[in-house]
């Protein structure tokens, strides 16, 4: 059963920083495009940021320039590192690995942005 499995969040103070870590297993983490996504009280799902097989990355405009994908392979783990948060930041924020005919989520870790 494929697993991914995030870590990192926490409550942060606005301009602080955090990592989130997604650790996939039982998958061929190195062929999957990876994402991070979130979702906040209220609303909708949405796309943070991605990182492709080739190390490619896209964005939400809202986290550019804060936010950075980044993949391991050797460790079969994507990151998130965030910086200068804001309180408009603060979600649930999910780990996903998709392919063709293939699509995982993690169950989530909080972040939450409050002075």
């Amino acid at each position: 059963q494929v697993q991914l499995v995030e870590s990192g969040g926490g409550l942060v103070q606005p301009g602080g920083s955090l990592r989130l870590s997604c650790a996939a297993s039982r998958i061929d983490f190195s062929i999957y495009m990876m994402g991070w996504y979130r979702q906040a009280p209220g609303k909708q799902r949405e796309l943070v940021a991605t990182i492709s097989m080739s190390g490619r990355t896209n964005s939400a405009d809202s986290v550019k320039g804060r936010f950075t994908i980044s993949r391991d392979n050797t460790k079969n783990t994507v990151y998130l590192q965030m910086n200068s948060l804001k309180p408009e930041d603060t979600a649930v924020y999910y780990c996903r690995a998709s392919r063709q005919y293939s699509d995982y989520w993690g169950q989530g870790t909080q972040v939450t942005v409050s002075s």
